[in-house]
């Protein structure tokens, strides 16, 4: 593992860190004791990471790269410590655990999306393991990926439910995989929020291709299903409207700005990363809209190509991003195609310059 440009080695969870400091000063006990009690472990779970880069990881068994997945799954019991107990591996039929089955199931998809769409061998490209906790904690408020595995709580069940419903949400963690063994951008300011956007896209793409949807049929939305009835929103993050995923008295409103005319300038949450990826996100929309058909075929292909093509710096820029996709786009498509036309006129729309 390496560190990402002098910056904190990337620990990244599907529910940003601006929410969780909101409902943690919340009156309500119910609500802001998960979210403090979230914080904490994410905390020192941030910390573990950065001492894993420095140390470390534990080594694994050689991959192969094979077409079939290798997918393990492990319930915490409502613990911190990781994996936790062994409760179902490739060779084992669905059990009675619905958390433990759509963990399985997700790690699967996200597999397939990246094997069958890209020609890519599980997150590394060469066949690792995909491993996964369930029922992490009490209460716990998030999922993540720790650059070794992937690990989801249950929720508080007042404003977030278990974490393994959204299939996005695990495809979204995954990709912070894929991006740690390809482009490896710096988690920081642009460069981080293009990190958590290729997460969104390729969390999204996913969805699409397990429901077997085009672009026309896509709801756009990360974490659909995450929210608890109470709470007014429909999920974390909308691509297609960034800023109306939410509007509630608890969790605040959905503050991601859909163009480079709102783009937020923060120190907080890693210089805002979880809240300008609303932009690159909405260009993605916008790009596989303007084609059309299965958002993977060819917008997907243009971000995977960048993503993963070697000419994509750490700290990249929205611009240096939009670049290189005109480039792929011309690349693979060639100059005179809908496609060049429909990116070019996307990162306009959003603001982002390509020449």
């Amino acid at each position: 593992m390496t560190t990402h440009g002098g910056f904190e080695p990337v620990f990244c969870t599907i529910v940003p860190p601006h929410v969780l400091d909101k409902l943690a000063q919340h009156e309500d006990p119910a609500l802001s004791g998960p979210a403090r009690q979230t914080l904490e472990r994410d905390a020192w779970e941030r910390t573990h990471r950065r001492l894993t880069t420095v140390i470390g990881a534990p080594s694994i068994a050689a991959p192969v790269a094979s077409d079939k997945p290798q997918r393990t799954i492990y319930d915490a019991r409502h613990k911190q410590d990781l994996p936790g107990k062994k409760v179902r591996a490739e060779s084992s039929d669905p059990g009675k655990d619905a958390t433990v089955n759509r963990a399985f199931a997700g790690l699967g998809a996200t597999f397939e999306l990246y094997l069958n769409a890209f020609n890519r061998h599980s997150i590394d490209d060469q066949g690792l393991p995909l491993n996964a906790s369930v029922h992490y904690d009490v209460k716990y408020d998030n999922a993540f990926w720790n650059g070794e595995q992937m690990v989801f709580g249950d929720g508080d069940g007042e404003l977030f439910l278990d974490f393994t419903i959204p299939v996005d949400v695990i495809g979204h963690e995954l990709t912070h995989g894929v991006t740690q063994y390809s482009a490896n951008l710096t988690y920081y300011g642009q460069s981080g929020a293009l990190n958590e956007s290729v997460s969104d896209v390729f969390g999204s793409l996913i969805k699409q291709y397990t429901l077997g949807q085009t672009a026309a049929d896509a709801d756009w939305l990360i974490g659909a299903g995450l929210l608890a009835p109470r709470v007014s929103g429909v999920a974390l993050r909308s691509m297609k409207a960034p800023g109306t995923a939410y509007d509630d008295d608890a969790l605040g409103k959905d503050p991601q700005p859909a163009t480079m005319d709102d783009f937020v300038n923060t120190g907080s949450d890693n210089g805002g990363v979880h809240i300008n990826s609303g932009i690159p996100n909405h260009a993605f929309y916008l790009v596989a809209d303007a084609i059309g058909g299965q958002a993977w075929e060819k917008a997907g292909q243009i971000w995977y190509d960048v993503l993963t093509g070697g000419e994509l710096k750490k700290d990249a820029l929205f611009a240096d991003f939009a670049k290189l996709t005109v480039a792929a786009a011309k690349a693979r498509f060639g100059d005179g195609g809908e496609e060049l036309q429909a990116v070019t006129k996307a990162w306009e729309q959003v603001g982002v310059p390509t020449s």
